[in-house]
């Protein structure tokens, strides 16, 4: 006859008071990184005490129970436990649920404790929360309850309404989490499940590829119809704005373009219209105008308008105040958080003082126009005051300026020595031949006129090449005249200054740094300038040396043409464009060139790509976008280039060099919680020991920068 297994016997449990128990050394948790009591403590106060201690009687040196208790196995709840009682909120003589244990070892106790417990998949965490808000929890209130941030509780939210397909197929180790949280940008459960198909086809299914594939055909927020309309518009014209609660989106995708168009085209006619009613001739109105597209037109000057004697008066008590700020933060080793603040608000509403409105002439404004577009970053954009040159009014003729020591006009050559006929009275006058004391002084004949130019002209450059500042100040001079003036005759010199038009428009090009330089620093010298070209000379006489000097490069500047035609090659000037680049130490990375796929990356062969990401990052990282099709292979290697101060051959100053750097390791679990610790992207942390853990069902998850 069989004998039946022995039955198991459980450790007995009972509530024992708390001054009974003491924390015990055989503990084999040592490290107590991540412990937070104050957090417990609240926890077990809202909930009570959700989990026993285990706990063993201390023995006195005959072997008898002495009526205490040590805690070997829960320290963090005894200490939870004790920093209540500290603070009057629990009776030092509170029962506290204990399971009572004799048989065994006590640091083999802590250890299973530890050890022969399983983690909470994070899906189960994901559908808690969600049950939770089901039954009618706020987010803040969940949050409140975890302790962890309102930002954390709809990451997990979202993730939990991802396709309840995707989400068996995660529980099943058939994704990873990084590809789930991507999945999340798109609510739509039957596109989800379509990327996700396609996937299956393909050699790469990265977290930014099923992003980019969720988001095809979207608009991003970051564009400048989408920050001028702004979202607040979109959204109440029924458009939908996808977000990414795990990644930095840029205020994520406005999924209905056309809407987009429509709501920034009304828009722009509503501020047309507003400029039109100013009283100007026209005003033509579009998203973006074309780099160049105010060539040849003449521009009003307008005039600023004076600051009142209010404004006057606060401009001098907010620069007075700067002064004193900055001589107070002179000599100390770090200026206050709140004196760094207040400076940048002073600054800002210097500035402002500075940008005072301009006025015109009305009756310049009817015959001129603007330009309305929108800016790269979104603000609208109004080119005020341009004449063309069919509404310039018509140029009077000039009076032909008379030669020195003449008085009538010149003869004609043919009727020289002529009288002329006296009007018919019915008597016949006599004809009489002049004489050379009749003639008086005539114009000079223009063979000898020319001659005598000749001589003074050639006599005039060589005295101009032994003045060089005034040779300076005349070739200044001829530049501006032409570069400024419509009609730049004013100059004996002959120095034709072109300033080239761009055959092709490059995405973006009107708003570049260098654009909006060349732009504001034009309009400030033409600001300076005289209204009429014959009074420049003095002007320019008036300025300083650096003054000249820098008004001299600007227009300089204005003629460099180092553009590559194919039906106009010009090898030798895009030479000497590298020669002029070196002495600069001009970099494209700096002005804010990057290589984006709308840029560059998208319009170029595959083998280009891999070889900049090889060049730029290393082999390694060029041989992980292999296998990617072409689009997907410029979106990756977009991102691989951020920050790596990259440019393709044409865009480098000879000498530039570029040392490979390795990419940023690829995020893990463990990884990505520390990334959310230090303030990174939010992650799912995995879910701390029992030891650690109050409320264990719903472990804290890690807390997401906000």
């Amino acid at each position: 006859m069989s004998k039946s297994a022995p039955k198991v016997a459980l450790s007995a449990s009972r509530d024992i008071p708390f001054n009974r128990l003491v924390l015990s050394q055989a503990n084999v948790r040592r490290i107590k990184a991540g412990i937070c009591v104050e957090e417990l403590a609240e926890d077990i106060a809202r909930r009570t005490l959700l989990q026993s201690l285990t706990v063993r009687p201390v023995l006195d040196d005959d072997g008898r129970e002495t009526g205490t208790f040590e805690v070997p196995s829960g320290g963090r709840r005894y200490r939870a436990l004790e920093l209540l009682v500290k603070q009057k909120r629990l009776a030092r003589t509170a029962p506290i649920p204990c399971i009572i244990r004799t048989e065994g070892i006590a640091e083999e106790d802590s250890l299973a404790e530890n050890v022969q417990r399983a983690p909470l998949h994070p899906l189960d965490q994901f559908r808690a929360f969600q049950a939770l808000r089901e039954r009618g929890r706020s987010e803040e209130e969940i949050a409140a309850a975890f302790f962890v941030s309102v930002g954390v509780v709809r990451q997990r939210l979202r993730l939990a309404a991802v396709s309840p397909h995707l989400l068996d197929l995660y529980a099943e180790d058939g994704m990873t989490l990084e590809q789930l949280m991507a999945f999340t940008v798109s609510p739509d459960h039957e596109r989800q499940e379509q990327v996700w198909e396609a996937l299956q086809r393909s050699h790469t299914k990265e977290p930014y590829q099923i992003r980019r594939l969720l988001t095809e055909g979207a608009v991003r927020a970051s564009d400048k119809r989408a920050r001028f309309v702004g979202a607040e518009a979109y959204e109440a014209a029924a458009g939908l704005i996808l977000r990414d609660l795990f990644q930095p989106d840029d205020g994520g995708w406005w999924q209905d373009a056309g809407l987009l168009d429509r709501l920034a085209r009304e828009r722009l006619e509503r501020e047309a219209e507003a400029i039109r009613a100013e009283g100007w001739r026209w005003v033509e109105a579009a998203s973006d105008f074309p780099y160049g597209h105010n060539y040849g037109l003449r521009r009003l000057a307008g005039e600023a308008q004076p600051l009142s004697e209010e404004e006057t008066a606060r401009r001098g008590a907010l620069q007075a105040e700067f002064d004193r700020l900055e001589q107070e933060c002179a000599e100390a080793d770090e200026v206050p958080e709140e004196t760094d603040r207040r400076l940048a608000e002073i600054e800002e509403a210097l500035a402002a003082f500075e940008d005072r409105p301009v006025t015109y002439d009305p009756e310049e404004m009817a015959r001129a126009g603007v330009f309305v577009s929108i800016d790269g970053s979104g603000a609208l954009r109004a080119e005020r005051g341009y004449v063309r040159s069919e509404d310039e009014p018509p140029v009077a003729a000039e009076p032909e300026q008379e030669q020195v020591g003449t008085d009538p006009p010149p003869a004609d050559p043919e009727t020289e020595g002529e009288t002329t006929a006296e009007p018919d009275t019915g008597t016949a006058a006599p004809r009489t031949e002049p004489t050379e004391e009749d003639e008086g002084i005539r114009p000079l004949p223009d063979r000898l006129l020319t001659e005598l130019t000749a001589h003074r002209t050639l006599a005039l450059r060589d005295a101009l090449a032994a003045d060089p500042q005034t040779a300076f100040l005349a070739a200044l001079h001829a530049l501006c005249v032409r570069l400024f003036y419509r009609y730049g005759l004013d100059s004996c010199l002959e120095i034709e200054p072109k300033s080239a038009l761009f055959s092709a428009q490059a995405p973006g090009l009107a708003d570049t740094t260098s654009a909006r330089a060349i732009e504001a620093r034009h309009a400030r010298w033409q600001a300076q300038m005289p209204t009429e070209p014959g009074e420049l000379w003095p002007v320019l006489a008036g300025f300083d040396a650096d003054s000249r000097e820098a008004l001299f490069a600007h227009c300089v500047g204005l003629t460099v043409n180092a553009v590559h035609e194919a039906y106009n090659r010009r090898p030798k000037a895009i030479a000497h464009a590298d020669r002029i680049s070196e002495a600069v130490s001009l970099d494209m990375a700096a002005v804010g060139w990057r290589p984006t796929a709308e840029a560059y990356l998208g319009r170029v062969t595959k083998g280009r790509i891999l070889a900049a990401v090889r060049e730029a990052r290393g082999a390694r990282a060029a041989e992980r976008l292999v296998g990617l099709k072409k689009a997907e292979m410029a979106t990756a290697a977009e991102e691989l280039l951020a920050g790596t101060a990259w440019v393709p051959e044409p865009l480098r100053t000879p000498g530039q060099v570029f040392a490979a750097m390795e990419p940023e390791t690829e995020a893990t679990p463990e990884g990505e919680a520390e990334s959310a610790a230090e303030g990174g992207e939010p992650a799912i942390a995995s879910a701390p020991p029992a030891e650690d853990t109050e409320a264990a069902a719903i472990p804290t998850a890690a807390i997401a920068a906000e």
